[in-house]
C-alpha cells in the first residue's frame, strides 16, 4: 500500500507538509494566492508535537482500513492501481465514523466549509505528495523509499 511516512529524526516541526498540503488542495494551487480563498484550504495531515518530538500523520492506507468498514455512506473507497483510500466528498455525509475508528487518529472531520472527512489521498492526478517533495528536511518519503538518505545529503 502507497503511504507517506514521517522519519521523526529529522521532522524539524516546521509545518511546510501542512502549508503545502493545502495548497495542493486549494483552488489556486499557489502557496500565496491560497490563503484568501473560501474556503481556506485545509491540510489532509497534521503535525503532532509531544515536547520536543514533532511528527507529521498522514494516512497510512491501512490494508484492512478500518475506516472502510466504518463509512456508513460509501464515501471511503479503495482507489487507483495503488490502492489508496480516498475520501468521495459528495457521498460523504460527516457523520465522523472514520474519524473515530482511524488508529493513527489521519483522518480529520471537516468543518468551515468542509462538510465531509479530510485525509490524505496522495494528491491523486499529481506527480506525488506535495507535503514529500516541499519537506525541507526530507523527513517525509514515501514508503519504500525510507531508506533515502537524511536531510542535505
Amino acid at each position: 500500500m502507497p503511504a507517506v511516512v514521517c522519519r521523526k529524526e529529522y521532522c524539524i516541526g516546521c509545518r511546510l507538509c501542512e502549508v503545502f498540503c493545502a495548497t495542493a488542495h486549494s483552488k489556486s494551487r499557489n502557496v500565496l494566492r491560497a490563503w484568501r480563498e473560501s474556503p481556506a484550504p485545509r491540510p489532509r495531515l497534521v503535525v503532532e508535537e509531544r515536547g520536543p518530538v514533532t511528527a507529521a500523520v498522514p494516512c497510512q492506507h491501512c490494508a484492512d482500513a478500518p475506516c472502510l468498514e466504518a463509512c456508513i455512506s460509501g464515501a471511503m473507497t479503495r482507489e487507483g492501481e495503488k490502492g489508496a483510500v480516498i475520501c468521495r466528498e459528495e457521498r460523504c455525509v460527516g457523520c465522523w465514523s472514520c474519524v473515530m475508528v482511524c488508529p493513527f487518529g489521519a483522518v480529520l472531520p471537516g468543518g468551515d466549509g468542509y462538510g465531509f472527512a479530510l485525509k490524505c489521498d496522495l494528491y491523486a492526478g499529481s506527480e506525488g505528495p506535495w507535503c514529500v517533495a516541499n519537506c525541507p528536511n526530507r523527513a517525509l518519503v514515501l514508503a519504500g523509499e525510507g531508506e533515502a538518505p537524511g536531510p542535505n545529503p
